[in-house]
């Protein structure tokens, strides 16, 4: 089985500067890899890359088959990146901000309201306007949005940012499904013992690279990892032409 995930020494460039420095990564589908790393080692670079929302200007890099060196947005229906955005339309409801992601993945829409029950958004709150939410029901929405998508491959920034304990659970419990059903799961987080109780694999970034992997144990305690490599951003800025202007204004979405 082909891996979702597969970067060999992947550059992606922010305003000229490698965000990603030569990142080698692979995940297969059905498993989940957590990435770990101090502020600005390259986490959500990383993910906002595999999410064809950051060019790959040297090594290379495939994500569901598709080649993101030379069409970047051919994957991003197939993918669902959970960001610290919500990405919600405010004036849009609950619900048509669900049903607007959906169709704009060309995904089903009857997978709408099975997620808006699932997130407990399916009463009162679907029909009320996304900029009228807490920072929790933003949250859920986003989630439903997640969910009523069915991505192949879930790329999660700080996911459990927002919720409370139940619907931190519920989360975690999304996530086992949908690996369950073959999907892939990558994620950032900063919560160690929730996080890698979910995982197969941990990684470590440091510099917009990632460390040699290490197994994560079910136990969720992952053994030790050798030191991080030498930061190699500082090296390679300036090496890359700067991106056009509008690399950096991508829709939030993923559709």
């Amino acid at each position: 089985m082909a891996p979702a995930v597969r970067l060999r020494s992947a550059v992606a460039l922010l305003g000229g500067f490698p965000v990603l420095a030569g990142a080698d990564l692979e995940v297969q589908p059905g498993e989940v890899v957590l990435l770990q790393g101090a502020n600005g080692a390259g986490k959500t670079s990383l993910l906002r890359t595999c999410a064809g929302l950051l060019a790959v200007v040297s090594g290379s890099a495939e994500v569901l088959g598709c080649d993101l060196t030379a069409d970047r947005r051919a994957v991003r229906r197939r993918v669902g990146l959970l960001g610290h955005s919500t990405a919600l339309y405010d004036d849009l409801t609950v619900e048509d901000n669900v049903r607007f992601a959906v169709r704009a993945a060309g995904a089903p829409t009857a997978t709408v309201e099975p997620a808006l029950v699932r997130l407990g958004l399916a009463g009162r709150l679907r029909s009320v306007a996304a900029g009228r939410l807490s920072a929790g029901q933003r949250r859920r929405t986003a989630l439903a949005v997640l969910v009523a998508r069915q991505p192949e491959l879930w790329l999660l920034d700080e996911p459990h940012a927002g919720l409370d304990a139940e619907h931190r659970d519920l989360l975690d419990d999304l996530i086992r499904g949908a690996v369950a059903g073959g999907a892939a799961v990558v994620l950032a987080s900063h919560e160690r013992d929730r996080a890698s109780a979910l995982a197969d694999r941990t990684l470590v970034m440091a510099g917009g690279q990632v460390v040699p992997d290490r197994r994560a144990p079910r136990s969720g305690r992952p053994e030790a990892t050798s030191a991080p490599p030498e930061d190699a951003s500082a090296r390679l800025a300036g090496n890359f032409p700067s991106l056009d202007a509008s690399e950096h204004l991508e829709a939030a979405h993923v559709a």
